[in-house]
């Protein structure tokens, strides 16, 4: 099999380059992955590394809104990952505009481009920020999409653009929906790697409001085993829910961070909160572990102390990209 993996130097991309790559997936073994990806601000060439002298790996920097380029590499691939987007909901409330011309309409031209060349089988990655907000229980992927946030309007706006390809054209296109990743290689703009490189270098730390919104945090490789389940056995036109089943409050979650850096409050500082924040996110996993067999696997504590050990190890990673961002 070859694979086309856009934003395949992306955080949550790259996981499943490199998984891939290692032959961790199964029905994936021997696959071949061609990377599309603009490297845009947080797409890093470094993500690929351990994998660039794989011969079954080959890199290509453009934008999926360009569809001569993407008639140029659909025909020599049998499927099509797409994790290409803009996703960090701060910036989208500050311009909504690359939002919606990156994940709405580069996701039409890819979902187009792969129609024209017969790609035989699509998956489009997206995130339960799609459902909005929950008070209590949990989403089933049956539940109406109401998105708060521009970064969560494009999105519903792109996973209803992939439901109707399959719809309407018959394109063998599966949905998923993650909750809130982490792991190594993941962008220092995001709160946990935000949080554990400025504590280790004894900086103070931005917790929104009273700290009390919810979230389900799942490590990338879950994440990204649980895509390529979906990739191998998953049915045409239905959607899967992805969730790592460890749900903290961000209070909760700056605690477990200043414990595992030796910090204290006083190294908190009190923000206003972002506006249109979701209270509570929280997914059902049902359908994806009774038709595919998927579980999160990784602990979180296990987790969380292996990124905060690889952010302390890898400096050479991180503060050039904090510096170019101004996260600094």
């Amino acid at each position: 099999m070859k694979i086309l993996v856009t934003g395949g130097a992306g955080f949550i991309g790259s996981n499943f380059v490199r998984r891939t790559l290692e032959d961790a997936y199964p029905g994936l073994e021997g696959a071949e992955v061609v990377v599309l990806d603009a490297l845009t601000y947080s797409g890093n060439l470094e993500n690929l590394a351990p994998v660039a002298g794989s011969s079954r790996y080959r890199f290509v920097q453009g934008d999926i809104r360009h569809a001569g380029l993407l008639d140029e590499l659909m025909p020599s691939v049998d499927a099509v990952v797409h994790f290409a987007a803009e996703s960090h909901v701060d910036r989208s409330v500050r311009d909504a505009s690359i939002f919606v011309e990156t994940n709405v309409l580069g996701t039409q031209q890819l979902l187009d481009a792969a129609l024209r060349n017969d790609v035989a089988r699509f998956v489009h990655v997206s995130t339960d920020e799609v459902y909005g907000s929950i008070a209590e229980g949990s989403w089933d992927e049956e539940r109406p999409l109401l998105p708060n946030s521009p970064y969560s309007a494009s999105k519903a706006g792109s996973d209803l653009l992939a439901r109707s390809y399959h719809r309407t054209h018959g394109l063998n296109v599966s949905i998923t929906r993650c909750s809130n990743n982490y792991g190594r290689y993941h962008f220092p703009e995001k709160v946990i790697p935000l949080f554990v490189t400025n504590l280790i270098d004894d900086k103070h730390v931005p917790l929104y409001g009273e700290g009390l919104n919810v979230r389900d945090w799942l490590h990338v490789d879950d994440h990204t085993r649980g895509i390529a389940m979906v990739l191998v056995g998953g049915r045409a036109g239905e959607v899967y829910n992805i969730g790592g089943g460890t749900e903290l409050t961000n209070r909760e979650l700056t605690q477990l961070l200043l414990d595992a850096t030796g910090k204290d409050w006083s190294s908190v500082d009190r923000v206003e909160d972002r506006k249109g924040h979701d209270l509570r996110y929280s997914v059902d996993i049902t359908k994806i572990r009774t038709e595919l067999g998927y579980e999160p696997m990784v602990p979180f504590e296990q987790g969380l102390a292996d990124v905060v050990q690889w952010y302390r190890e890898r400096r050479d990673w991180w503060e050039p990209l904090k510096a170019r961002a101004a996260l600094v």
